[in-house]
């Protein structure tokens, strides 16, 4: 008997599955989606997830073989962990609190990822913030029998190009392609809304959506706020229009709920903006659009213009899309650092087996099994769940990776244009202006509003607490934000991130 233990996800093509595996299409979807898994892991094995489409992590227990068999999807869109007791006994789940709750469990931190974390801004690899509890790593399963451990890796990014087509050929399969997953990716019962920045990528999958409404989020500073781009899109492809006006206030008041929802500290500050616009949509429905992954498949990073001049250099110090401390600051500031473990060990591996690929494919490469993993995918489901809000990505899919991973670098990022064939793909259903607009970013005014007084208090706080002289030099962390706030804005990227493992440590370890 197999019996499904935990899950997280949603099934896009479930009804060509259905009809594979003989499962009633009309069932609910919580147990067709259930039936499906345990149909597919009876047919398939250790290759099923090579044949379903979506976002997915679980766990299935086999009775008659005693066996535990976990599985995460081939971008980890979904988070897996799991953790070994000292009696021998595996604890899992898809959060890090089902494992936390469970007995055996020793609350500890890792303390080296701290050295990670500066640099990242998130954690990357196997290893978490608590001792002992271990991510799955995307396209990866795992069995547990007779207290043995074992992970083989099911998929792995791979980049072959194909200079026979054109560019308009290349955009004319995105387009193709992503209308057959828009087909997917609702049934027709289900209502369901966008998010909608001043870019690119979430305009084009509303653009291709029956969504009516779009959901953005905005500042009271204009420099800043791409929510009036979001709403001259919404009004030409005529759709309603929700603003979520986020006041410097209602951001730092939330970081606490936001770094123990998202169970590791996160220094992305647009991770603070994401709870909020997550908090107010989901108060219209209860599943909503985004357009992540179509940056890293298709070249959407400004920096990715430079990778061609980074050339075999890259190996030595592209460790993903944040680098926000070097080693000799970390040994400066860190009351404890640790020899021998820098951020571009975590990456080496992938750099072999990327050897022999053009730079952009190497950048792209690592911010797929790296970035996107350990940031983009981690924010989106903490912040979404917390939330009580399903975000389905449509541009996130192994059909439109295949697209990319076969496509010329020279069709992803020009001198001028970045996501060239994206883009040319969208102008088929938006008007050049906004299918070409230049990359933004989901941009925060962090950087202004830590300086102000009225503000920044609590970062003064923890920056001079008994926690923080836990792991910082205190007159180095506070001349760090000193300069700050006189006026070199560069170092705000630095208190942030600080501050935010200060704020997570405190919710997990003091308060808790």
């Amino acid at each position: 008997m197999i019996v499904l233990k935990t899950y997280s996800g949603h099934i896009r093509n479930h009804k060509s599955l259905c009809d594979t595996l003989g499962i009633d299409v009309n069932l609910p979807r919580a147990k067709k989606e259930e039936e499906i898994i345990i149909s597919a892991y009876k047919k398939w094995g250790g290759d099923m997830a090579n044949h379903i489409y979506g976002m997915f992590s679980f766990a299935l227990y086999d009775t008659d073989t005693n066996t535990l068999f976990c599985l995460r999807d081939q971008f980890g869109t979904k988070p897996f962990y799991y953790y070994l007791t000292d009696d021998g006994k595996l604890l899992f789940g898809t959060t890090i609190r089902e494992i936390m709750s469970q007995e055996g469990f020793h609350k500890e931190l890792n303390q080296k990822m701290l050295q990670i974390y500066l640099t990242m801004t998130y954690t990357t690899g196997e290893e978490t913030f608590f001792t002992g509890v271990k991510k799955l790593l995307p396209g990866r399963y795992m069995t547990f029998k007779d207290g043995e451990i074992k992970i083989t890796r099911y998929f792995r990014p791979t980049f072959n190009p194909d200079n026979t087509k054109t560019l308009d050929e290349w955009a004319d399969e995105i387009h193709s392609t992503l209308a057959n997953v828009m087909g997917e990716v609702k049934t027709d019962e289900e209502y369901v809304e966008s998010f909608l920045s001043g870019g690119v990528d979430s305009s084009y999958v509303l653009a291709v959506s029956d969504a009516p409404y779009a959901n953005s989020c905005g500042y009271d500073d204009s420099r800043l706020d791409e929510s009036g781009l979001a709403r001259e899109t919404a009004d030409i492809l005529n759709r309603k229009f929700n603003r979520c006006l986020i006041t410097p206030e209602e951001y730092f008041q939330i970081v606490p709920y936001v770094m123990y929802n998202m169970e590791q500290p996160l220094g992305d500050a647009s991770a603070v903006a994401f709870a909020l616009g997550c908090i107010a949509t989901s108060k219209g429905t209860g599943i909503c659009y985004s357009g992540e992954g179509a940056d890293e498949f298709f070249g959407g990073y400004n920096m990715y213009r430079n990778a061609e001049r980074y050339g075999e250099n890259l190996k030595t110090f592209y460790v993903g899309n944040t680098n926000i401390m070097k080693e000799e600051e970390k040994r400066k500031i860190l009351k404890k650092y640790y020899d021998n473990f820098e951020p571009i060990d975590l990456v080496k591996d992938i750099y072999t087996e990327n050897e022999g690929l053009d730079p952009l494919s190497k950048m792209s490469d690592v911010d797929i099994q790296v970035w996107l993993e350990g940031d983009i995918y981690l924010n989106v489901d903490k912040m979404s769940r917390a939330a009580g809000l399903e975000v389905r990505m449509p541009l996130t899919d192994m059909r439109i990776f295949d697209i990319a991973s076969r496509m010329p670098s020279h069709y992803k990022v020009t001198d001028e244009q970045n996501k060239l064939a994206l883009r040319t793909a969208a102008a088929k259903v938006l008007p050049e202006e906004i299918a070409f607009r230049k990359k933004l970013g989901f941009v925060v005014p962090i950087r202004m509003w830590m300086a102000d007084k009225r503000y920044n208090c609590d970062v003064i706080r923890l920056f001079n607490s008994d926690i923080a002289e836990k792991f910082f030099n205190l007159q180095e962390i506070n001349d760090i934000f000193n300069d700050y706030i006189g006026g070199n804005s560069d170092n705000w990227r630095k208190v942030w991130t600080i501050y935010t493992f200060l704020v997570w440590y405190e919710e997990y370890f003091v308060k808790r």
